[in-house]
């Protein structure tokens, strides 16, 4: 009995070469906005006094497409007490720096990190009579 078997047929096509068939690019990295590491600097020591005085616990960095977050928490697992936030598209407007309370109210916006800051920063002054 003569069995029929059917060729074989290449599936990319039988005249075609391998390098003719490449991979599709691959996907455009997403862009996220990040601090860079002058603003870390500013913000870890802000924090770090915080934590010295026993006002905050724990933190987390959230890179996102539209902003960079920085949230400061009073004990792990609540809803951050302050955000400290950096928008770019706002850059030309109120300035990209934002500290925001909990309950979403702005405390501070501006241009200048360290002058945003400030509203967390509590340190001690020199007061003279």
């Amino acid at each position: 009995m003569g069995e029929v078997v059917e060729p074989i047929k290449r599936f990319r096509g039988a005249n075609a070469a391998p390098s003719d068939f490449k991979s599709p690019p691959p996907p455009p990295p997403t862009q996220h906005i990040a601090f860079d590491r002058h603003e870390l600097r500013e913000i870890l020591n802000v924090y770090g006094r915080l934590v010295a005085s026993g006002e905050m616990r724990d933190y987390a960095i959230d890179m996102l497409k539209e902003k960079a977050v920085f949230s400061l928490f009073r004990r792990m697992g609540e809803v951050p007490t302050y955000r400290v936030e950096k928008d770019p598209k706002l850059r030309n407007r109120q300035g990209a720096y934002a500290v925001i309370t909990a309950t979403g109210l702005i405390l501070k916006r501006g241009h200048d990190l360290a002058r945003v800051l400030s509203v967390l920063d509590k340190r001690l002054k020199l007061v003279t009579n």
